[in-house]
């Protein structure tokens, strides 16, 4: 809990279901609107002569969620914690305050404008929202300045005065270039599964085998992996090409790590059998998570975008996106015709092209989904933070990373490493520093 975050990725937890929702709207009279002590609340800790009240904590512990596949302390243990917490955040608060760091409203503007997007909200719906779970737009306004204002003293204090040299990059390489172990590995393998019942005579065996060599000839002779998978593949994954994932090498089969081993991103083995049947692989990435990647996977998609409104609610941009895709599955129309005449986004003119695209550039919800599309196929209507898109995948292709760009990758592995240290040894510094002044219990 030693690293501030920004409220606009946290809050408002509310605002993501009505789950969460209710949850915080049963503490919602515990929670504080404007940091006043008040009614039953009761001050717990002092902090060079300011006070933590016992609503303070009470309006964090609402918003702590648990880390995925986690679980949280028992919440005598995570109230202690919470109140550290707080703590060490007024202390930096307190030191930004003595040097002079402001956060001006109108930054505070653009902080809760991009809350209220990236819940899909207008500002007037999220201030509404609050309302609605006990909460004020003054207060969550002076919470966001808070968080502006903890980011904006640690980048001076911390985050500007942090360099990476030239030579720490290079004693880096050096200490990771041999570790591309089997244990060290990230694979991310595609299959075509050729499956052989159990019963299965020697000639359905021989018959079997014969047709996953073909495939396997196929895919090295150029054609198209997961066209392939989809089409013959008798494995689970087929709808997505054949794509298993990536993960740790010890965490796939060591028959599939074993004839791999040996190939290059992009190659494809011959059949490996296994009790399921006859497996055609192709690696679809190799790497070393210490070390950057030498290769990447790349994509040339193209979308349609259409963004609700007033004038086109959700439910009718959705009905007519799926209209859409029918026209171009069953051949009526073109995707790229369709992109100029119906999408709002600036790549229409393109026929929606969005070019070649390395991993990362597009937002998470967009990237995940296209993705899982072979070439030629066209995704279901998604949701993401600029609207509603179709996607059609046109190609994909592999490209070489510069040694200039694969430096950089291990100059900021070694720069949020040094960040981190020095995060904490200036927080401790402060926290160490401060008048401290333990009050009534929680």
């Amino acid at each position: 809990m030693n690293k501030p975050t920004l409220l606009a990725a946290a809050l408002w937890l509310a605002l993501a279901g009505p789950a969460q929702a209710q949850a915080l709207r049963a503490n919602a009279a515990a929670l504080p609107t404007t940091g006043a002590v008040r009614g039953a609340e009761h001050i717990v800790a002092l902090v060079n002569s300011e006070p933590i009240t016992s609503g303070d904590v009470r309006a964090r512990l609402a918003r702590v969620q648990p880390p995925e596949g986690g679980s949280l302390p028992p919440r005598e243990e995570l109230a202690r914690q919470v109140l550290e917490r707080l703590i060490v955040e007024k202390t930096q608060l307190q030191w930004a305050k003595e040097i002079g760091l402001k956060i001006e409203d109108s930054t505070v503007n653009d902080a809760e404008e991009n809350v209220a997007r990236q819940n899909g909200l207008t500002v007037p719906q999220l201030r509404e929202r609050l309302t609605s779970l006990g909460l004020t737009p003054d207060g969550f306004r002076q919470n966001l300045r808070n968080e502006l204002l903890l980011q904006r003293v640690r980048e001076r204090e911390v985050d500007n005065r942090v360099r990476v040299t030239e030579q720490e990059i290079d004693a880096y390489l050096r200490e990771h270039a041999g570790g591309r172990t089997a244990a060290d590995a990230v694979l991310h393998l595609a299959q075509i599964l050729v499956a052989v019942p159990e019963n299965a005579s020697p000639a359905e065996v021989d018959r079997l085998r014969s047709r996953a060599e073909q495939f396997a000839r196929r895919a090295q002779a150029g054609d198209d992996f997961a066209t392939l998978a989809q089409a013959f593949s008798d494995g689970p994954e087929k709808q997505t090409g054949g794509q298993m994932g990536a993960r740790p090498a010890d965490r796939y089969p060591t028959l599939f790590v074993e004839a791999t081993r040996a190939l290059p991103v992009g190659g494809v083995t011959a059949p490996v059998r296994s009790g399921a049947g006859f497996h055609v692989l192709k690696v679809l990435d190799k790497r070393n998570p210490k070390l950057p990647d030498t290769h990447v996977t790349q994509t040339r998609a193209r979308h349609i975008l259409l963004r609700p409104s007033a004038q086109l609610p959700e439910a009718a941009a959705l009905e007519r996106l799926t209209a859409m895709r029918q026209q171009i599955t069953s051949g009526q129309a073109k995707f790229e015709d369709l992109a100029r005449a119906q999408s709002q986004d600036g790549s229409a003119a393109q026929g929606g092209d969005l070019g070649w695209a390395a991993p990362g550039q597009f937002v998470p919800e967009f990237e995940q989904v296209m993705n899982a599309l072979a070439p030629g196929q066209v995704s279901e209507p998604l949701r993401s933070r600029f609207g509603l898109h179709l996607i059609e995948v046109v190609e994909r292709r592999q490209a070489e990373v510069s040694r200039r760009d694969q430096r950089e990758w291990v100059r900021n592995v070694l720069r949020e490493e040094k960040i981190e240290r020095a995060y904490d040894e200036w927080a401790n510094d402060l926290r160490a520093r401060a008048y401290v002044e333990y009050r009534e219990p929680l």
